[in-house]
């Protein structure tokens, strides 16, 4: 009883946030039995099989609410993050990733044959771009962005078939993900740390970013991502493949639902670039690999860039969170109807998915509020022609000079 009673109270308290973002009262209550159908222990979560959990005669209600009614969903993305950030708490990781939505047909806003992940391979289905914050309270979605590939933008009329605005021109999936950081930033969300995988790491200009924004990353490149600096240039794979055995420590990078996520980590600092980092950086960037205990073939490799005071095992924590948003995928879809839609408009599909995202970060707040009350109760000789050289206890790409200012000779 006590535990229903914090249940309804919590979601009150979600309703009365939002409310003000809906001019009239029948939208409100719309908007009220739509989000608790999206909770709800419902089959399906389509038009027809919410409306009959929220007694409507038909679905026609909830088919205005998301396609002609007169509200701004971006408000409600802008709840949503305020929401997950003061239930998650500062010092989190934002992280990056998209998933696809699986659909029939070609009218769907930006529908068409491509790869997604969320099957495996290429098929007819929608792509978003994500974005969820991560701490060690929980995590939650908190931005999203609806990707329109070429043959969508370069056909007008196909796009305001489907109401896409005449502005809304193409971007990569990398662009999105770049508007998608600043916004968030800019608005305050207390992140620490941004990671992402290699579709978005392997990107220098989304990198740099980051560092204009003083905000550290850790995120995955591919086994061909080049490695430059004045001591040479290295693909990662043959430049970890260099590194001495006792470069490599085991590491946790989070609990997993085994206990501990263990691998061993190998990293190396790289040289800095003065035309970026001035003449007393407050950042190091890293080259840092994993590699699987049982099977240690698999390496994955990563780009860092952290503040001075950072360890090996820092890095390690933040590259474990980027599998987060996984989990928050497969949550909002399994438990909040992400994926369960029915609409074809662009304006419909941004109102479900920031709906579906409130929905869940109702839950990772109970969730969150539940884990905080549990809680209140020798160096061996190495190649002469190895670039790794030890330095203060931690290994570093050497450089034959201190600085370098050239632009071509960025470090990665």
């Amino acid at each position: 009883m006590t535990d229903g009673a914090a249940w309804a109270a919590e979601l009150e308290s979600v309703f009365a946030r939002v409310a003000g973002r809906f001019a009239r009262a029948d939208l409100r209550w719309r908007m009220r039995d739509y989000l608790r159908g999206l909770l709800a222990p419902v089959a399906r979560k389509n038009g027809w099989q919410l409306a009959e959990y929220a007694g409507h005669r038909s679905p026609d209600g909830f088919q205005r609410l998301l396609n002609s009614s007169v509200w701004d969903a971006d408000e409600i993305r802008d709840d949503v993050r305020d929401y997950v950030a003061g239930k998650l708490g500062p010092g989190g990781v934002l992280i990056l990733d998209d998933t696809g939505f699986i659909k029939k047909g070609t009218t769907s806003a930006g529908v068409g044959r491509q790869y997604t992940g969320t099957s495996g391979k290429i098929d007819n289905c929608q792509i978003g771009v994500f974005a969820a914050y991560a701490t060690e309270h929980g995590r939650a979605l908190v931005d999203r962005e609806l990707y329109l590939p070429k043959a969508w933008t370069s056909d007008r009329e196909r796009c305001r078939a489907a109401k896409i605005p005449d502005e809304r021109g193409f971007a990569t999936k990398g662009e999105l993900a770049k508007s998608i950081v600043i916004r968030t930033l800019a608005a305050g969300l207390p992140a620490q740390w941004v990671t992402a995988d290699e579709a978005y790491g392997q990107e220098w200009k989304f990198r740099r970013l980051l560092e204009e924004l003083g905000v550290g990353y850790v995120v995955a490149v591919p086994k061909s991502q080049q490695v430059k600096s004045l001591a040479g240039s290295w693909r990662i794979d043959e430049l970890i493949r260099q590194a001495p055995e006792d470069a490599w420590q085991r590491l946790s990078c989070g609990n997993g639902a085994k206990g501990p996520r263990r691998y061993d980590w190998a990293s190396a600092r790289l040289p800095a670039i003065s035309f970026f980092d001035g003449d007393e950086p407050t950042h190091h960037r890293w080259v840092l690999a994993r590699r699987s205990l049982t099977r240690p073939d698999e390496i994955a490799y990563y780009f860092a860039y952290a503040p001075v005071v950072c360890t090996v095992a820092d890095l390690a924590r933040v590259a474990g969170m980027r599998w987060t948003i996984e989990e928050c995928f497969q949550a909002a879809k399994n438990e909040c109807g992400l994926d369960e839609y029915e609409v074809r408009r662009y304006v419909g599909w941004y109102r479900h998915v920031t709906l579906a995202m409130l929905a869940h970060a109702f839950l990772a707040g109970l969730a969150a509020d539940a884990s905080k009350g549990a809680a209140e109760t020798t160096s061996p000789a190495e190649p002469s022609h190895s670039p790794w050289r030890r330095s203060a206890g931690s290994w570093n790409i050497s450089c034959p000079t201190e600085h370098h200012t050239a632009i071509h000779e960025i470090t990665h």
